[in-house]
């Protein structure tokens, strides 16, 4: 500890021994983690686990639904098939906003 008197130290020479104590600490800090020998280690949620395994399965789903698709095609078959105007005119809408 060095003792200065009547006079404080200035901010010049309180940035220089900032400076030397952290450059040590960094020294030391990289020699014990190479001694230690631990590395970087990530570890994944099981969240995360879940959500990719669900991702896989909706990407195995197919993109067109055919049960869907047969029942509409049967129902305009029959003439049975009736459109919503208003139902669709609200989707379209719903998709510009």
């Amino acid at each position: 500890m060095t003792i200065y008197g009547s006079k404080p130290p200035d901010s010049k020479d309180i940035y220089i021994r900032t400076q030397k104590t952290t450059r040590k600490d960094d020294v030391q800090a990289k020699k014990g983690a190479e001694k230690s020998g631990v590395a970087d280690k990530v570890d994944i949620s099981s969240r995360t686990k879940e959500i990719e395994e669900l991702k896989q399965v909706i990407n195995q789903l197919p993109d067109i639904r055919a049960d869907k698709v047969k029942a509409i095609r049967n129902a305009i078959e029959e003439g049975t098939y009736k459109v919503d105007s208003l139902k669709i005119a609200g989707k379209i809408l719903d998709e510009l906003v």
